[in-house]
């Protein structure tokens, strides 16, 4: 079934599909720890054919896995990179290949990379053959659709403001949230973030706080130039998020600095239960 495809017979002309070995997935890949096994084949089916390259390629699509841009995005990149231990390999099908493209390359984008020519979708097997297949189509009715963060322009810090102008704000907005940011100390080179996150109003409908803080991670890590703007430093730092939903799309538009010696955002939040909105 396999050897007919063009990814595989690349894949063969390595000598992939006669000399793998079958190996624990190591630590390093936590990308990878959550897909339902534990062992992957090495060589794996991007061709590396060393631990330390695969811990090293890997690692630089931990961040577009941690944006949870698809559902399927984790388990398509550890399926090439960490591919199962049967007795032949599994590719994803070109359905999901193109389905987290669609999904996951507009973020790729936003952060100055296009998608890869390593994974061309037109390299993997149709749906007829043995592949890893998306989810059903009821997957998307078992599960409540929310409002997508999307690629924006970074907000400008304000430092300098009342809590009558922001109050305004807030008349005008769907959300605020309160967000903590600091830099992990890690062994690879790219910037990872602590993001904890605390609802002070959502005005949306059915929305739950849990639900905003996750659409508000999201944004952050998709946005994450707006992210390195706010941490220069590895000391931690305080924000107010606030902003719309509109259309199914999470939109930041002010960002405020929540510094302890300043009250006027604390006064903003405790007045806001009581404001009446003119």
């Amino acid at each position: 079934v396999f050897a007919v495809n063009g990814f595989l017979r690349v894949a063969t002309a390595l000598d992939i599909g006669l000399s793998t070995k079958c190996v624990v997935i190591p630590k390093e890949m936590g990308m990878c720890h959550k897909i339902g096994y534990s062992e992957m084949r090495l060589p794996n089916l991007m061709g590396h054919t060393s631990m330390a390259e695969v811990i090293q390629k890997s690692n630089t699509w931990q961040h577009l896995v941690n944006t949870d841009c698809h559902p399927h995005v984790g388990t398509f990149l550890c399926s090439l990179f960490a591919p199962i231990c049967l007795d032949t390999f599994i590719q994803p099908c070109r359905s999901m290949c193109a389905a987290v493209r669609a999904s996951c390359a507009p973020v790729l984008l936003c952060q100055g990379q296009p998608w890869p020519a390593s994974l061309d979708c037109d390299r993997f097997p149709g749906d007829e053959d043995t592949c890893l297949a998306p989810l059903s189509k009821d997957y998307k009715h078992l599960h409540k659709v929310l409002p997508k963060p999307t690629c924006q322009t970074c907000p400008a810090v304000e430092e300098f403001f009342t809590h009558k102008r922001v109050l305004e704000v807030f008349c005008d907005s769907n959300f605020a949230v309160k967000v903590k940011l600091s830099k992990k100390r890690t062994a690879f080179e790219d910037q990872e973030y602590n993001i904890d996150c605390q609802v002070e109003f959502i005005t949306q409908g059915s929305l739950l706080p849990y639900e905003t803080q996750s659409m508000i991670q999201q944004w952050l890590l998709i946005n994450e130039k707006c992210i390195e703007r706010m941490s220069p430093t590895h000391r931690p730092m305080v924000y107010l998020l606030v902003g719309n939903i509109e259309e199914g799309i999470i939109l930041v538009k002010q960002v405020y600095r929540w510094q302890r010696k300043d009250s006027q955002l604390t006064l903003a939040t405790q007045k806001w239960r009581q404001h009446k909105c003119l």
